[in-house]
């Protein structure tokens, strides 16, 4: 089994402190970012930054859907990480300054099949992740202007 890993960048000319707040924002923010992969969110307890615990389905593809319970965590500074108690992914969101704004990172890993499977699932998971998540990000520029 082989880690798999997708990451999905976009820089922002709100402050650090606002995208931050904004990702951080389970119960009111979080659902107007999630595109339509995304289906049965619902907060389960708290619903900002550490301590959330967040469930949602998410169809990665036609035949694909993930049925996530995530409790949040938030490490460092400008860091909110999501650990699925279903499975073994970890998102990782990633705020921090940038030359001319601030980027958002969303950084997701998980332990992948092996054999051929594994191999197709490194190869086009990650592409199909990342545009979901740049859909997230888009969202997100468009609710912090």
């Amino acid at each position: 089994m082989a880690q798999v890993k997708a990451r999905t960048e976009r820089t922002y000319t709100a402050t650090p402190e606002q995208l931050y707040e904004a990702i951080a924002d389970y119960a009111t923010v979080r659902p107007e970012l999630l595109p339509a992969q995304y289906s049965e969110y619902e907060v389960k307890a708290g619903g900002v930054g550490a301590g959330t615990q967040v469930h949602w389905k998410l169809q990665a593809t036609e035949k694909r859907v993930r049925d996530c319970l995530f409790t949040v965590s938030a490490p460092g500074p400008g860091t909110l990480v999501e650990t699925d108690a279903n499975s073994s992914m970890v998102i990782t969101w990633t705020v921090g300054k940038a030359a001319g704004g601030t980027t958002v990172a969303i950084e997701t890993t998980w332990n992948g099949a092996g054999g051929i499977g594994g191999f197709f699932e490194r190869t086009f998971a990650p592409k199909g992740l990342n545009r979901i998540h740049d859909e997230v990000l888009a969202r997100l520029a468009d609710r912090v202007k």
